[in-house]
C-alpha cells in the first residue's frame, strides 16, 4: 500500500515535562501515524503546547475556555492538504494517564483524530458520523499495533 505524501513541521512550544512529550512523539512516528490517517498528500503543522497556549486558542477559536487535548485547523479544500494540529500536553498527558495508556499511544490516537477532522470527518455531527469516525480511527490505529482507544 503506497502512502501519501507528507510534508510534516513538528513544533515543541513546552517548559514542563518536554523531554517526555518529545519522547513520545519521535519524527518519524509522527509522520507514520498521520499518514497512515491520510486519503491524499497533505502538508501538515504539528505543534505540541502548554495549558495556557491550548487553553486560549480554544477560547479563541472554539469559544470554549478550557484547553483541550487536539485542535484541528484545516485551511483549504485545495489538494495538498494543508492542516495545523495543535496538541495541549498537559490535558495529552493526563487522559493518558486516566486511561492507563502509553503517552505515545494517546497522542497516535489524537494525531489520527486531528487528521481525520482535518479531511472533513465529525464526530459532533450526529451520532453516525460519531460512530464512522470511531470505526475509522480504530482500523487506523489497529494497523498500526495500537489498541482500540473506545474500548471501554
Amino acid at each position: 500500500m503506497t502512502l501519501p505524501a507528507l510534508t510534516l513541521s513538528l513544533q515543541f512550544a513546552l517548559t514542563e515535562d518536554a523531554a517526555a512529550h518529545r519522547a513520545a512523539l519521535p519524527r518519524h512516528a509522527v509522520r507514520r501515524w498521520i499518514r497512515h490517517a491520510l486519503a491524499e498528500d497533505a502538508a501538515i503543522t504539528v505543534r505540541v503546547v502548554d495549558g495556557d497556549e491550548g487553553r486560549a486558542l480554544n477560547r479563541d477559536y472554539r469559544h470554549k475556555d478550557y484547553a483541550t487535548n487536539v485542535l484541528t485547523f484545516a485551511y483549504d479544500d485545495q489538494s495538498p492538504l494543508a492542516a495545523d494540529l495543535v496538541l495541549c500536553a498537559p490535558v495529552v498527558a493526563k487522559e493518558a494517564r486516566e486511561a492507563g495508556r502509553s503517552l505515545a499511544a494517546h497522542y497516535a490516537h489524537l494525531l489520527v483524530h486531528g487528521t481525520l477532522h482535518a479531511q472533513g470527518w465529525d464526530h459532533e455531527t450526529s451520532d453516525a458520523d460519531a460512530q464512522a469516525m470511531e470505526a475509522r480511527e480504530t482500523a487506523i490505529l489497529a494497523g498500526l499495533g495500537i489498541d482500540d482507544p473506545y474500548q471501554r
